[in-house]
């Protein structure tokens, strides 16, 4: 078992804060988190490219590149791979690997069932030690089909994935019976309106995702700031002086 893996299975569950640049992915890991993802939102959102629409491809490596020697484990949010080959992406998948990943997110979309279970098959062929967690979107996309989820969740499992991510799911009976029937870790978003990190490790949750929550309430905060100042007000809340983020955004 990898060390990234060991986390989706022991101890507390994993919380996984999610960075969209060197400085907020070195910050995070300055607060102890030992994991970091990366939010395809916040990545397409810099480069003015729509998310989940497999626009992101060349920068999603770029930002692995950058990342993946850092001091901390990391998964890639890859979308569906940005390919429908699922020989394309275990390819991606390889140079994910090459760059210092430990993990990678894939969603279905949700699109075919079957198509997404053979990019699983495939990223793990070419690279069985990458951590694949299957999302699946019935939930977050969908209508919320707690038996269609079932079906793709074992589906994803029986082509390899390592866990399984279902965003947009909250309901706590609905959890629990995903965590009886599952012989592998849920990964659930977090979400401000839904149940608290104490909560979901209680119902067995073992993976807990900030998605895009930091990136947002970040640019939440500097529009937030602008408009003070405008308005004649002091910035609220804190911010790092200038020499902490240029410390940060400084390759180790």
């Amino acid at each position: 078992m990898t060390a990234f893996a060991a986390l989706h299975r022991t101890g507390e569950p994993l919380l996984l804060p999610c960075a969209w640049d060197h400085a907020s992915a070195h910050a995070l890991a300055g607060e102890g988190f030992r994991a970091i993802g990366t939010t395809s939102l916040g990545v397409a959102a810099a480069a003015g490219r729509p998310d989940a629409a497999a626009a992101i491809r060349e920068e999603t490596l770029r930002l692995a590149l950058v990342l993946g020697p850092g001091p901390f484990l990391l998964t890639v949010d890859a979308e569906g791979g940005f390919s429908d080959d699922p020989g394309g992406v275990a390819e991606l998948a390889r140079r994910l690997w090459a760059s210092g990943a430990v993990g990678v997110n894939l969603e279905d979309g949700p699109g075919p069932a079957a198509l997404h279970a053979e990019k699983i098959a495939a990223v793990k062929a070419a690279v069985p030690g990458l951590f694949v967690n299957a999302r699946t979107d019935t939930y977050w996309l969908g209508d919320g089909d707690l038996a269609e989820t079932l079906r793709r969740c074992d589906l994803y499992r029986r082509a390899g994935a390592d866990g399984v991510f279902v965003p947009g799911l909250s309901e706590p009976g609905a959890i629990s019976a995903l965590v009886r029937h599952l012989p592998v870790p849920l990964n659930i978003l977090y979400t401000p309106g839904g149940p608290g990190v104490a909560h979901l490790a209680d119902l067995g949750v073992r993976r807990i995702s900030l998605g895009s929550l930091l990136y947002r309430q970040a640019l939440g905060a500097a529009v937030g700031t602008a408009v003070r100042v405008r308005s004649g007000r002091p910035p609220d809340g804190t911010a790092p002086s200038y020499d902490a983020v240029r410390a940060l955004a400084t390759p180790q």
